[in-house]
């Protein structure tokens, strides 16, 4: 397992990080989230040995990352931030530098190369310098890297920056089909990434943790969770009667104006209320549905400076 103890990280005066702390099983795809500056990249630098923590500490399969630096990276595939890499290289010069760097044998580099050539479709760029490649394509190239060896950890700072949807579609399944045995931490923006991707969510935020838990479990902590959301062509919607509906704490509609959105009260199951309403008035629903939540609202609602604070 990845057991983080308590780390900090101080940058003179300013405390970057303070008291993280968590434990990761192989199999988990953990999502790290947080707002810009929250401590997320100086975290993952310490995990991945590239930044020493002003206390605590950072144990990859008992194996201290400071203490026993070569074991502990042997088993870490890293993608910063940024997706630097040898620029005046050349694609395949660099892929096969990394597998030699990583102590793959002579007689398995070319294999690991041309895999990995495949599964990020790198054929057209093995003759390019790096430094003449887009950002999406300089992307593509450092998360080879990061593969290559076959490491029982992948960290990714932002896998899918840069990337277009058709590329960050195939990034996605790449990490899907990662095998089991392996642990993926991976740092985003894009919260419909942490929903298709990870089995669990951290969210940093001031330098500290404020949440840890599934995606189903963030999401439910949503105002939106439970909501009742509804489409009908009929301008005669009593909005008016559905929010005097018992449980209903509001009724609103959406931003596009074109789904009204009845919000219960904590805990309240709202769907058959709604149904009957809406039959009474003699009203056909054209679509009608239960939301899980939103994980934005509860990020802004975990994020926020007072919660923080009260973290």
């Amino acid at each position: 397992m990845i057991e983080v103890d308590n780390l900090h990280k101080s940058f003179g005066a300013f405390e970057a990080v303070k008291g993280v702390s968590f434990r990761l099983q192989p199999g988990e795809v953990l999502g790290f989230i947080g707002p810009n500056g929250a401590g997320k990249s100086t975290t993952m630098k310490m995990m991945a040995g590239f930044l020493a923590p002003t206390l605590g500490t950072v144990s990859m399969f008992g194996q201290d990352v400071w203490a026993e630096p070569l074991a502990a990276k042997a088993a870490i595939g890293y993608l910063p931030e940024g997706a630097p890499a040898y620029g005046d290289m050349r694609t395949l010069a660099f892929l096969k530098f990394i597998a030699a760097v990583r102590g793959i044998p002579k007689s398995r580099r070319a294999a690991a190369v041309d895999a990995m050539v495949a599964a990020l479709e790198l054929e057209k760029l093995l003759s390019k310098r790096i430094e003449q490649l887009s950002k999406g394509f300089k992307r593509r190239v450092a998360l080879a890297q990061a593969l290559i060896h076959d490491p029982r950890v992948l960290i990714l700072d932002e896998p899918t920056d840069g990337l277009d949807p058709n590329q960050k579609h195939q990034v996605r399944r790449l990490i899907q089909n990662l095998s089991d045995d392996k642990i993926v931490i991976i740092s985003t923006h894009i919260l419909e990434e942490v929903s298709a991707l990870c089995s669990r969510v951290i969210v940093i935020a001031g330098g500290q943790l404020v949440a840890d838990a599934t995606p189903a479990e963030l999401a439910a902590r949503s105002v939106y969770h439970g909501a009742v959301r509804v489409r009908c062509a009929d301008p005669r919607v009593p909005t008016a009667r559905l929010a005097q509906l018992p449980g209903v704490e509001r009724v609103e509609w959406d931003a596009a104006g074109e789904f009204l959105v009845v919000v219960p009260t904590p805990g309240k199951t709202l769907l058959g209320e709604v149904k009957q309403c809406l039959d009474q008035a003699g009203i056909q629903a054209e679509e009608m549905y239960v939301e899980q939540g939103h994980l934005d609202d509860v990020f802004r609602s975990l994020t926020h400076t007072d919660s923080v604070e009260a973290a």
